[in-house]
């Protein structure tokens, strides 16, 4: 029996115990693996074409060693431009023997074996370990959030008489956001202000900033 398969974007006519060379497969020395689509089968009872593959048929391959070719040469070169360029180039392919083909509805003798599965395994509780502290992290605040208190809402300073939008934006700098806030200044908080915002003093005693306060404040 011979099957035609198709891996590594070729097609490679094969048959038990061929070995055979391919594109790069994962793997390692000892893997048995399934090579790929298969388009054809043909046997002493016939030949089968796939449409574009044969349903149920199976070729498995055991993986012999994974290295790289010989070394080709690529020379680039412009004429009159005096541009030329050499490269050494050696491709990656995988030798594999041909262990056992499988026409559809036969079971394969051969069990599937890659020693490249188990490690991909045991990095799920890695990565499910490294995500848990993310979505911890990103909980977190949230929580802190819906419990936090809501800050009182920002009056609209400039009802004072006097307080324009600059010096209601001052203000807000310096933490006075509230009606409540101003209705509470006492000298010594109009005197620390004043440091920072030039003329504050004047202005609030001019205006009675105190008093219009605690009535807007109600």
């Amino acid at each position: 029996m011979f099957a035609v398969i198709k891996t590594g974007g070729k097609q490679y006519r094969v048959a038990a115990g061929d070995e055979i060379r391919i594109e790069k497969l994962e793997g390692a020395a000892g893997d048995t693996l399934d090579l790929g689509d298969v388009l054809m089968l043909g046997s002493d009872a016939g030949i089968t074409v796939g449409s574009p593959t044969v349903d149920g048929a199976q070729v498995i391959g055991e993986l012999l060693d994974t290295n790289r070719a010989r070394k080709i040469i690529v020379f680039k070169k412009r004429r009159r431009q005096n541009y030329r360029r050499t490269k050494g180039h050696r491709q990656w392919g995988t030798v594999v023997r041909i262990a056992e083909i499988v026409a559809p509805g036969e079971k394969a003798k051969t069990a599937l074996k890659s020693t490249t599965a188990a490690p991909k395994a045991a990095e799920a509780p890695k990565a499910a370990a490294k995500a848990a502290p993310k979505a911890e992290k990103a909980a977190a605040p949230k929580a802190a959030k819906a419990a936090a208190p809501k800050a009182a809402a920002a009056d609209a300073l400039t009802e004072l008489t006097g307080v324009g939008p600059a010096l209601a934006t001052k203000l807000n700098e310096a933490g006075i956001t509230t009606f409540a806030q101003v209705a509470a200044w006492t000298e010594a908080d109009l005197d620390a202000l004043s440091e920072t915002i030039t003329g504050l003093k004047a202005k609030a005693e001019k205006n009675d900033w105190i008093n219009a306060a605690k009535a807007l404040a109600k």
